[in-house]
Protein backbone atom coordinates (compact mmCIF):
# COMPACT_ATOMS: atom_id res chain seq x y z
CA UNK A 1 0.00 0.00 0.00
CA UNK A 2 1.38 3.36 -1.06
CA UNK A 3 0.07 6.49 0.69
CA UNK A 4 -0.30 9.82 -1.12
CA UNK A 5 -1.90 11.53 1.87
CA UNK A 6 -2.06 10.20 5.43
CA UNK A 7 -4.17 11.63 8.24
CA UNK A 8 -2.36 12.34 11.48
CA UNK A 9 -2.88 10.23 14.58
CA UNK A 10 -3.64 6.58 15.21
CA UNK A 11 -7.33 5.86 14.62
CA UNK A 12 -9.21 3.43 16.82
CA UNK A 13 -11.63 2.87 13.93
CA UNK A 14 -10.74 3.25 10.25
CA UNK A 15 -13.32 3.50 7.47
CA UNK A 16 -12.09 2.35 4.05
CA UNK A 17 -13.63 3.46 0.77
CA UNK A 18 -12.16 1.34 -2.03
CA UNK A 19 -13.24 2.24 -5.54
CA UNK A 20 -12.07 2.84 -9.09
CA UNK A 21 -13.19 6.51 -8.70
CA UNK A 22 -13.86 6.58 -12.45
CA UNK A 23 -14.59 9.46 -11.77
CA UNK A 24 -15.03 10.45 -8.13
CA UNK A 25 -18.64 11.51 -7.47
CA UNK A 26 -20.75 13.27 -4.86
CA UNK A 27 -21.97 9.82 -3.76
CA UNK A 28 -18.39 8.78 -2.93
CA UNK A 29 -17.96 11.90 -0.82
CA UNK A 30 -21.33 11.39 0.88
CA UNK A 31 -20.27 7.88 1.93
CA UNK A 32 -17.07 9.27 3.44
CA UNK A 33 -18.86 12.08 5.27
CA UNK A 34 -21.50 9.70 6.64
CA UNK A 35 -18.75 7.47 8.06
CA UNK A 36 -16.94 10.21 10.00
CA UNK A 37 -19.23 10.16 13.07
CA UNK A 38 -18.41 6.46 13.42
CA UNK A 39 -14.73 6.49 12.39
CA UNK A 40 -11.68 8.61 13.17
CA UNK A 41 -10.32 8.51 9.61
CA UNK A 42 -11.54 7.62 6.13
CA UNK A 43 -9.04 5.99 3.79
CA UNK A 44 -9.77 6.37 0.07
CA UNK A 45 -8.16 3.39 -1.67
CA UNK A 46 -7.59 2.96 -5.39
CA UNK A 47 -6.84 -0.68 -6.22
CA UNK A 48 -4.48 -1.20 -9.15
CA UNK A 49 -6.74 -4.04 -10.28
CA UNK A 50 -10.25 -5.17 -9.38
CA UNK A 51 -11.67 -8.61 -10.19
CA UNK A 52 -15.02 -7.31 -11.47
CA UNK A 53 -14.04 -4.05 -13.24
CA UNK A 54 -11.91 -2.81 -16.09
CA UNK A 55 -11.04 0.87 -16.47
CA UNK A 56 -8.07 0.94 -18.80
CA UNK A 57 -9.36 4.01 -20.63
CA UNK A 58 -8.50 6.30 -17.69
CA UNK A 59 -5.13 5.65 -16.08
CA UNK A 60 -4.61 5.23 -12.36
CA UNK A 61 -2.63 8.47 -12.08
CA UNK A 62 -5.55 10.52 -13.42
CA UNK A 63 -8.04 8.88 -11.08
CA UNK A 64 -5.63 9.49 -8.20
CA UNK A 65 -5.44 13.19 -9.12
CA UNK A 66 -9.23 13.43 -8.85
CA UNK A 67 -9.35 11.74 -5.45
CA UNK A 68 -6.58 13.93 -4.06
CA UNK A 69 -8.43 17.05 -5.23
CA UNK A 70 -11.77 15.86 -3.84
CA UNK A 71 -10.36 15.00 -0.39
CA UNK A 72 -7.93 17.88 0.18
CA UNK A 73 -10.37 19.86 2.34
CA UNK A 74 -10.55 17.40 5.26
CA UNK A 75 -7.48 16.31 7.25
CA UNK A 76 -9.29 13.13 8.32
CA UNK A 77 -9.20 11.82 4.73
CA UNK A 78 -6.26 9.67 3.65
CA UNK A 79 -5.51 8.47 0.11
CA UNK A 80 -3.61 5.36 -0.93
CA UNK A 81 -3.07 2.98 -3.84
CA UNK A 82 -3.11 -0.75 -3.21
CA UNK A 83 -2.13 -3.84 -5.15
CA UNK A 84 -5.10 -5.86 -3.88
CA UNK A 85 -8.60 -5.72 -5.28
CA UNK A 86 -10.66 -7.73 -2.80
CA UNK A 87 -11.70 -6.24 0.54
CA UNK A 88 -9.77 -8.89 2.45
CA UNK A 89 -6.56 -8.09 0.54
CA UNK A 90 -6.95 -4.37 1.25
CA UNK A 91 -7.75 -5.00 4.92
CA UNK A 92 -4.59 -7.03 5.38
CA UNK A 93 -2.51 -4.37 3.66
CA UNK A 94 -3.99 -1.79 6.04
CA UNK A 95 -2.85 -3.85 9.01
CA UNK A 96 0.76 -3.05 8.13
CA UNK A 97 0.09 0.70 8.42
CA UNK A 98 -2.39 1.02 11.29
CA UNK A 99 -2.38 -0.03 14.96
CA UNK A 100 -3.05 -3.75 15.54
CA UNK A 101 -6.18 -2.99 17.55
CA UNK A 102 -7.74 -0.60 15.02
CA UNK A 103 -11.20 -1.68 13.89
CA UNK A 104 -11.68 -1.66 10.10
CA UNK A 105 -14.91 -0.98 8.22
CA UNK A 106 -15.42 -0.92 4.46
CA UNK A 107 -17.85 1.63 3.01
CA UNK A 108 -19.87 0.63 -0.02
CA UNK A 109 -23.18 0.83 -1.78
CA UNK A 110 -25.77 -1.93 -1.77
CA UNK A 111 -24.61 -3.18 -5.18
CA UNK A 112 -21.01 -3.65 -3.98
CA UNK A 113 -22.23 -5.24 -0.74
CA UNK A 114 -24.24 -7.80 -2.68
CA UNK A 115 -21.16 -8.65 -4.77
CA UNK A 116 -19.08 -9.08 -1.64
CA UNK A 117 -21.65 -11.21 0.18
CA UNK A 118 -22.34 -13.49 -2.80
CA UNK A 119 -18.93 -13.65 -4.50
CA UNK A 120 -17.54 -17.14 -5.12
CA UNK A 121 -14.34 -17.11 -3.05
CA UNK A 122 -13.75 -20.78 -3.69
CA UNK A 123 -14.09 -21.94 -0.10
CA UNK A 124 -16.93 -22.36 2.41
CA UNK A 125 -17.57 -19.72 5.09
CA UNK A 126 -15.23 -17.26 3.32
CA UNK A 127 -17.56 -14.32 3.94
CA UNK A 128 -17.91 -15.09 7.65
CA UNK A 129 -14.16 -15.37 8.08
CA UNK A 130 -13.55 -12.10 6.27
CA UNK A 131 -16.11 -10.33 8.43
CA UNK A 132 -14.09 -11.38 11.46
CA UNK A 133 -11.40 -9.00 10.16
CA UNK A 134 -13.56 -6.03 9.16
CA UNK A 135 -17.09 -4.66 9.17
CA UNK A 136 -19.21 -3.57 6.21
CA UNK A 137 -21.12 -0.25 6.29
CA UNK A 138 -23.60 -0.18 3.44
CA UNK A 139 -25.60 2.67 1.89
CA UNK A 140 -28.72 2.26 -0.24
CA UNK A 141 -27.61 3.11 -3.79
CA UNK A 142 -30.64 2.91 -6.02
CA UNK A 143 -31.57 -0.39 -4.43
CA UNK A 144 -32.69 -1.08 -0.85
CA UNK A 145 -30.41 -3.02 1.45
CA UNK A 146 -31.02 -4.90 4.66
CA UNK A 147 -28.10 -6.64 6.40
CA UNK A 148 -28.44 -10.44 6.23
CA UNK A 149 -29.45 -11.88 9.58
CA UNK A 150 -26.34 -14.06 9.76
CA UNK A 151 -24.05 -11.03 9.54
CA UNK A 152 -26.02 -8.33 11.36
CA UNK A 153 -23.31 -7.87 13.95
CA UNK A 154 -20.74 -7.07 11.25
CA UNK A 155 -22.82 -5.56 8.43
CA UNK A 156 -24.79 -2.37 9.06
CA UNK A 157 -26.51 0.40 7.15
CA UNK A 158 -24.99 3.81 6.45
CA UNK A 159 -27.35 6.67 5.65
CA UNK A 160 -26.58 9.15 2.88
CA UNK A 161 -28.93 11.81 1.44
CA UNK A 162 -31.61 10.30 -0.78
CA UNK A 163 -30.80 12.64 -3.67
CA UNK A 164 -27.24 11.31 -3.84
CA UNK A 165 -28.02 7.59 -3.67
CA UNK A 166 -28.56 7.04 -7.42
CA UNK A 167 -25.35 8.85 -8.44
CA UNK A 168 -22.70 6.60 -9.94
CA UNK A 169 -19.49 6.96 -11.90
CA UNK A 170 -21.16 5.02 -14.71
CA UNK A 171 -23.90 7.65 -14.93
CA UNK A 172 -21.34 10.47 -15.00
CA UNK A 173 -19.53 8.82 -17.91
CA UNK A 174 -22.81 8.17 -19.73
CA UNK A 175 -23.84 11.80 -19.42
CA UNK A 176 -20.45 13.03 -20.61
CA UNK A 177 -20.68 10.79 -23.67
CA UNK A 178 -24.25 11.95 -24.36
CA UNK A 179 -23.46 15.64 -23.91
CA UNK A 180 -25.83 15.89 -20.92
CA UNK A 181 -25.34 17.69 -17.61
CA UNK A 182 -22.77 15.82 -15.51
CA UNK A 183 -21.36 18.66 -13.42
CA UNK A 184 -24.04 18.31 -10.74
CA UNK A 185 -22.93 14.72 -10.04
CA UNK A 186 -19.30 15.44 -9.11
CA UNK A 187 -17.71 17.61 -6.41
CA UNK A 188 -16.94 21.18 -7.46
CA UNK A 189 -13.27 20.56 -6.70
CA UNK A 190 -12.92 17.97 -9.47
CA UNK A 191 -15.04 19.42 -12.27
CA UNK A 192 -12.07 20.89 -14.13
CA UNK A 193 -10.16 17.62 -13.82
CA UNK A 194 -13.13 15.56 -15.01
CA UNK A 195 -13.50 17.89 -17.99
CA UNK A 196 -9.81 17.50 -18.81
CA UNK A 197 -9.51 13.75 -18.25
CA UNK A 198 -12.77 12.72 -19.94
CA UNK A 199 -12.62 15.47 -22.59
CA UNK A 200 -16.10 16.54 -21.52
Amino acid sequence: MEFYRKAEGTPARLAILASAFHPVTKAHMALAQAALPRACEVLFVLPRTQPHKSYDEVILEDRLRMVLAATAHDPRFSVAVTGGGLFIDIARECRAHYPPGAALAFLCGADAAQRFLHWDYGEPDAVSRQLEEFELWVADRGMPFEPPEAYRGRVSKLEIPAALRPISSTEVRRRIAAGEDWQSLVPNTVRALVREIYRA
